[in-house]
């Protein structure tokens, strides 16, 4: 503790300070996952916060380290830094890739095991959303993990769901919906210029490459494949 408040007072600032801009940060973070749907949060927006009313340097980084631990110990989150990906077609030198590197940013996953997590906290209203998102990233990925806009909504149509639909009962607009998986980083897309015009991609971004949602998403598509092959033999 001595050495801790040692590290406090060459920072130069007081043990209750830091702790108020700790708590300021988790009110913030958990309060843009909910009302952003999930969508990340950048580093800069958490460094604005404590830089507001003090400049010291180092303060960041040692506010939202401790951030991070009091969400994990106390909330059961794991604020997870996210490595931004790059979409596959973006051919670049090694000294433009780091000039162009993206700021870091984070996400609130819950550590409860899945079962008690879909009981006690899972809000079921939202399970057409989840559903949504699943059947999405298991489209793309059954196409090799990455598929035009065309063939994407192909897909979507055949499960009753229209691009061009803006007052669906559950989505409202089916095409907002699903931009709500790029800004979530489910997704990510890019137009590309080919011989008949640009096309518009969805690739697989890095929450859907995440092991835990990546093998899910495996282990349902050889659920399905299994009950497939076991239906034709019969």
């Amino acid at each position: 503790m001595a050495s801790h408040n040692e590290d406090l007072s060459q920072i130069g600032i007081s043990l209750e300070e830091k702790d108020k801009l700790v708590a300021e940060v988790i009110r913030y973070v958990l309060f843009k996952t909910h009302q952003s749907g999930g969508c990340p949060i950048k580093r800069d927006e958490l460094t604005q916060l404590i830089t507001k009313n003090y400049h010291q340097r180092s303060l960041p980084a040692l506010v939202i380290s401790e951030a991070r631990e009091k969400l994990s110990s106390i909330f059961g989150y794991e604020m997870r830094e996210l490595q931004r990906l790059r979409p596959s077609s973006h051919k670049q030198s090694r000294a433009s890739q780091q000039s162009a590197i993206d700021p870091k940013s984070y996400i609130v996953v819950s550590k409860l095991p899945a079962d008690i997590y879909c009981k006690f906290v899972n809000n079921k209203e939202n399970a057409h959303v989840t559903g949504f998102t699943f059947v999405v990233i298991s489209i793309v990925h059954l196409a090799g993990g990455k598929i035009s806009e065309e063939n994407l909504w192909h897909h979507l149509k055949r499960l009753g769901l229209n691009e061009s639909d803006e007052k669906d009962p559950l989505f409202g607009s089916t095409k907002q919906a699903l931009e709500a998986l790029v800004q979530q980083r489910y997704l990510q897309k890019e137009k590309v210029n080919g011989p008949e015009g640009n096309t518009v991609m969805y690739e697989l971004a890095e929450r859907a490459l995440d092991e835990s949602v990546y093998d899910k998403v495996k282990d349902y598509i050889a659920q399905i494949a299994n009950k497939d092959a076991t239906a034709g033999a019969q």
